[in-house]
Order: structure tokens, then C-alpha cells, then sequence
């Protein structure tokens, strides 16, 4: 497996903000965590890969990222002078998983994880070059791409 990198990653906010999310570990399988300055530990977002071998001998590869919400003051705030410790209001995970077939071949891979990016990139009936994802580009650049989450889902890097 290639060795674990920071990765800048962006939210959806008007101005977007930048989270870095760093790695942990790579021991059993490779973890990052946001270390965002003024957020306890359980608030950080956190970043998960994983290469599951099935009974049928095909793979299960899986991305989760947990996105905590924290609580935020009421109208009274620290009226009373005691102000609360942030705490976590709740978690909002996403988990892409993809089935590999042992007989499955780079291209095909590449091409799934290609496709899943245009549904996920906001894909209509009238999908136009203002999605962002253009067709034969986007193969070649998923089939190049040396990211670590792109090599996850294509190569099939399975932790040593």
C-alpha cells in the first residue's frame, strides 16, 4: 500500500472551508482525523478505508467519513457563568462501498468508481459539461489518479 498523506478536503459552505485530515494509522487499516484547532478530539472528522475479503472470495471495498455536528450555545450562553464543554450533537456518516469480483479487471473498476463520481457529482437526464465530470477525461484521469482513495476502489490495495 502507498504510504498515508495528508488530504485537503473541502465543505460546501458559501466560502468553502478547508479541512486537513491527517493520518492515524495504518494498522489494521489506514484511519485520518481532522485536527481542526478548538474542536475536542470526538468532534474531528474522521476518515476510514477498508478491503474486506467475502466468503465467495471477491472483496468488499469501503470508504466511510464521519462528520460530527457540534452542539452549539442557546440565546443564554454562559448567563449564569458556567459554560458548557463542547459536546457532539450528533454524527453524519457516508459510506461508499463497492463489490469486487475477483476476476474484475482495473478498467472495470475504474469505469464503476467513474460512474458512481457522476451520480454522485449530481448526474440528470441532461447531464451537461457544466457537472464537471466529462466522460472519456474523467476515465482517464480516474484510471491515472494516484490518490489514495481513487487507488482504493481501482487497484484493490489491499492492506499488508
Amino acid at each position: 500500500m502507498a504510504a498515508m498523506t495528508n488530504l485537503l478536503i473541502k465543505d460546501d459552505a458559501a466560502t468553502p472551508a478547508e479541512t486537513t485530515l491527517v493520518p492515524i494509522t495504518d494498522n489494521p487499516e489506514p484511519v485520518w482525523r481532522a485536527q481542526t484547532a478548538g474542536v475536542p478530539f470526538e468532534g474531528q472528522m474522521t476518515l476510514r478505508q477498508s478491503v474486506i475479503k467475502q466468503k465467495n472470495g471477491n472483496y468488499k471495498v469501503s470508504l466511510k467519513l464521519e462528520v460530527p455536528v457540534m452542539e452549539t450555545l442557546g440565546a443564554s450562553g454562559s448567563s449564569a457563568g458556567y459554560v458548557a464543554p463542547p459536546k457532539v450533537a450528533y454524527v453524519t456518516p457516508i459510506i461508499v462501498s463497492m463489490f469486487v469480483d475477483k476476476r474484475s479487471t482495473l478498467a472495470d473498476r475504474a469505469n464503476t468508481y467513474k460512474l458512481m463520481m457522476a451520480l454522485l457529482n449530481g448526474a440528470t437526464a441532461v447531464t451537461g459539461a457544466s457537472q464537471g465530470i466529462h466522460n472519456g477525461a474523467v476515465g482517464d484521469i480516474v484510471k491515472n489518479n494516484q490518490s489514495l482513495t481513487v487507488q482504493l476502489f481501482r487497484d484493490l490495495i489491499l492492506a499488508s
